[in-house]
Formats: C-alpha cells, structure tokens, sequence
C-alpha cells in the first residue's frame, strides 16, 4: 500500500504539468474534484458508508478539503504553468520535514536528535536543488507559490490525525473532494485564463488525475494511515523525490542535473531520519 501511494501520489505532478499546459489549472483542478468527488461518494454509498460525522470530524474533513485541495494543490497547478514537475516533486516531497517543524513549533513536541538532524539535512537538500533551478532560471514567484502549498499540505496531514474516518474513508475521501471543487469553482474566475486546447492527451491526463492520485491514492492513505499510523505511513514519503524526478524525466523529458540528485538523495536521507527518531 505505501510503494502505490508513493507511485501514484509522485506520478500526480507529471500528470498536473500535462493538465496546465492546455487549460485553466484551477478550472481544471475543479472538475478534477468534482469527478473523483461524486465517483468517490457514490461508491461510499454502495458500500453502505455513512456521511453522518460528528462536529469534529466534519471540522476537519473541511480542513483536510481546503488545505488539501485548495491551498496545496490550487497553488501547485498554478504554479507548474511555469514550474517543472520535478521541481514541483521535490518542493512537495519536502512535507514530511514541515509536518516535523510544525510539530515542534506548534504542538510543542520535543524533537530527538535525530529528528534535530533530519531536518537539517533534508533542507540543505532543498536548498540545493533550488539554488541550482534558479541559477537555470527557474521561476521564483512559482518556486514561492509551491512552498506555500507545502505548508498546506502539511498542516492537512496534521488534520487527518483527528479525522478518525473508521468504515467510512471513501466518503470522507469523495466529500473532501466535493468541498474543494466548490471553493477552487468559485475562485477560478478570479484566477484563471480560460483557453482551452482540447487533446487526447489532455483527456488521458485528466482521467488518471482524477482517478488515480485525486481518488485512490488518497484512499490508500487513509487506509495506511489506519492500518500503521500516520508517523509509519510518513515514513513512505521518503522515496517521492526520486519517483517525483525520475517519472517527470521519464514522461516529460525534464533535464535532471548531478546536483538534483545529490540534493534529492539529501531530501531523502533528511525525511528518513525524522520518520525514524518517531519510531
């Protein structure tokens, strides 16, 4: 279960990057969600799921949505107009690291040395592979925007602890889909520049984002996350660096450099040390 999330969830920014370059990203985003949403609360109740949370659990299915669907991934298709997806990748790949630094920040947990170290570490990476993006002439303000997306998607991870989903994770999975395509529908006009340049590939791009990263991967991880705990299934995201690079290469032809992958091992080494000071 954690090696297809890490598959899917990785493939998600080669798919994205595809998506933006021939429509509206948060446009596009919206009928992503609306898809995999409907799709996802359908099945719930076929297989006699409950949308009956309790407050809490509705508090944070609505902060999962909205940090999840809107902040992180909103400001990551806009951003991936004009940032490779394996930049993208990387920069995403970073979570594990924030969720450790808000915990010791927020939560006022007392990290272990190791801990201590493996932040050190992975963000020496991602300072390495951004130094040299830049230095190429990546772009900053989309660099910026990515980062503030992983700060959402951080503290979405955080909210997962209290969701306690139980018999009816596809339902909280399809309705905090819902909730993001109604506020990303809402902002879109706003935001985005509708042309639109209709393709199969587009079309193919668009399905398995939906299905794939948008619906079962984020199934999978609610199911790992009950099955090991959120700190054992973090430890999983170690390994999306190398898959987020090596699949945009692949796919999208993306120049990889020696100092990408010193700073993706480095990411990698980072998010390792943190996940096993918690074990």
């Amino acid at each position: 279960m954690g090696l297809a999330f890490v598959l899917m969830w990785s493939s998600a920014f080669t798919s994205a990057r595809i998506i933006v370059a021939d429509a509206p990203a948060l446009a596009a985003l919206s009928v992503r969600f609306a898809l995999s949403g409907l799709a996802g609360v359908a099945l719930a109740k076929l297989l006699g799921q409950s949308w009956n949370f309790t407050r809490t659990q509705w508090k944070s299915i609505v902060l999962f949505g909205l940090c999840q669907n809107v902040a992180y991934l909103g400001l990551y298709f806009l951003a991936m107009r004009t940032v490779e997806a394996s930049l993208a990748a990387v920069l995403a790949s970073s979570m594990p690291l924030v969720v450790a630094l808000l915990s010791t920040l927020i939560l006022r947990e007392t990290p272990k040395p190791m801990a201590i170290f493996g932040l050190v570490l992975g963000f020496m990476g991602v300072l390495i592979i951004m130094r040299t993006r830049l230095s190429s002439g990546s772009d900053l303000v989309g660099i910026a925007m990515c980062s503030v997306g992983t700060v959402a998607l951080a503290i979405a991870m955080l909210a997962v602890r209290s969701t306690n989903a139980g018999g009816n994770v596809l339902m909280v999975v399809g309705v905090q889909s819902l909730i993001g395509s109604i506020v990303l529908a809402v902002l879109s006009p706003a935001i985005d520049t509708y042309e639109l340049t209709m393709s199969a590939k587009l079309v193919w791009a668009m399905l398995y984002t939906t299905f794939v990263p948008g619906l079962m991967a984020t199934w999978i991880w609610f199911k790992l996350v009950e099955r090991i705990g959120t700190v054992k299934s973090a430890a999983f995201h170690f390994l999306n660096p190398f898959f987020g690079v090596a699949i945009a290469a692949l796919l999208l032809g993306e120049h990889v450099s020696q100092w990408d992958i010193y700073g993706v091992l480095t990411i990698m080494a980072g998010i390792l040390a943190v996940q096993m000071s918690k074990a």
